[in-house]
């Protein structure tokens, strides 16, 4: 499999490398995983970081330093803390500041990323906006949640098939076909489009 570093805007690959060679860090791509981008874990005093192979180059980026900050968080308090506290994030910002710039981020993402950046949350998918514009880069046009229209019928990889209902806060309120449960789906949740109700 290709270096992680052919994943990444060019521009941000030689400070990412001295990143990995101060951490020790193995770093494995893996297949598209539904419930994360990313995953950093320390095994026998060693750090992996395992990253799904199918994201954009800008994705990539971004969830490769998330779990760069919590490797080096780790190094520095090892199980003191939470994964994503006060200095996780802090740690995420210093990391992230230098790569918000045209060198390594398009226009349309660097305003959305540079307001995320302010607070960043634990997961990139809890910034609708971010998913969205990211999203644009994919190279693969997969249809999502919201995509969709009220009452369109739509499967999931699992082979489970929804109805969708009516939209929340920040999720979507749809019903599971063969139980009549209801569901609350994430807006960019990977959809396969079947017909109306």
């Amino acid at each position: 499999m290709k270096d992680f570093l052919s994943y990444v805007p060019p521009k941000s690959s030689k400070l990412l490398q001295c990143w990995v060679d101060e951490l020790n860090v193995n770093i494995k791509l893996t297949a598209p995983r539904q419930s994360k981008l990313g995953d950093f874990q320390v095994k026998d005093n060693k750090f992996y970081i395992t990253i799904n192979y199918n994201l954009n180059q800008y994705s990539f980026l971004i969830t490769l330093t998330h779990e760069l900050a919590h490797a080096f968080v780790f190094k520095k308090y090892q199980y003191e803390l939470k994964p994503h506290s006060k200095s996780w994030q802090l740690t995420f910002k210093a990391l992230m500041l230098n790569f918000l710039n045209l060198d390594c981020f398009p226009d349309d993402i660097l305003k959305v990323l540079s307001l995320h950046m302010i607070k960043p949350k634990a997961s990139t998918f809890s910034d609708l906006n971010l998913v969205k514009v990211l999203m644009q880069y994919d190279k693969n046009k997969v249809f999502t949640l919201s995509d969709l229209s009220l009452g369109d019928v739509f499967s999931l990889a699992s082979g489970r098939t929804f109805i969708k209902g009516k939209i929340l806060r920040k999720r979507i309120k749809c019903i599971e076909k063969s139980t009549d449960k209801y569901y609350s789906l994430h807006p960019f949740t990977e959809v396969i489009i079947k017909d109306k109700c």
